[in-house]
């Protein structure tokens, strides 16, 4: 087995494989999702740190943020805007649910999950994966795609559409900044106001595993 061969088996085990097996067993793994993804989350950043090909300037760096950050900022505060309008709407009991009923766990959300969800996600989905598999999928576009499905189905544990629809928008959105500013931190950035968003305006459910912690 050639590097290429191993490079698409090790994708497609990792990133369609392993999340297809934690649906199966979604129930009894409730409990070890963040666990699994903070070793996955490690295993990628050892292999990038041991690749002498991958530059670690961007994981630290904000890397080309001024050319992104109109857009990132004015994307959000319209699409916050019409998102909170929508759903006020639509579901009015649960508008802004958790910072109405739990102000304490939404402030304590406000500092873990950028740290403790984000920041794996980031660097699993879009720094490992762009860097890893650039030989075998060269075109960007085509990783800013594939990005976001496999991004989109590692979310298929919660059992509901909202959950994969919603990772599939925002994957592709995360992946595209990765692909213009090569940041990992600015993505993380870009994915912790979307994903604090969601969590604030009443759409959290949609992302709970059942954890029990």
């Amino acid at each position: 087995m050639n590097s290429s061969q191993y490079r698409w088996c090790e994708l497609i085990f990792v990133f369609f494989g392993l999340p297809l097996m934690a649906y199966q067993f979604r129930a009894q793994l409730a409990n070890w999702l963040l666990p699994a993804l903070i070793i996955l989350m490690a295993i990628c950043a050892f292999l990038l740190l041991t690749d002498p090909h991958f530059k670690r300037f961007r994981l630290t760096t904000l890397g080309t943020f001024s050319a992104v950050k109109q857009r990132l900022f004015t994307f959000f505060l319209i699409g916050a805007l019409f998102s909170g309008m929508l759903y006020g709407l639509i579901n009015q009991d649960n508008w802004f649910a958790l910072p109405r009923q739990s102000p304490l766990d939404w402030l304590r959300l406000l500092i873990v999950y950028p740290l403790l969800s984000v920041l794996p996600q980031e660097l699993i989905f879009r720094s490992y994966f762009f860097h890893r598999y650039k030989r075998i999928i060269p075109k960007k576009s085509h990783r800013v795609i594939l990005s976001a499905l496999t991004f989109a189905l590692a979310h298929c544990v919660y059992d509901n559409l909202m959950a994969i629809l919603l990772s599939f928008c925002g994957g592709l959105l995360f992946a595209y900044t990765y692909a213009q500013s090569r940041s990992l931190l600015v993505c993380v950035l870009e994915h912790s106001l979307w994903g604090l968003w969601i969590f604030t305006l009443g759409l959290g459910g949609y992302l709970d595993s059942g954890a029990n912690w």
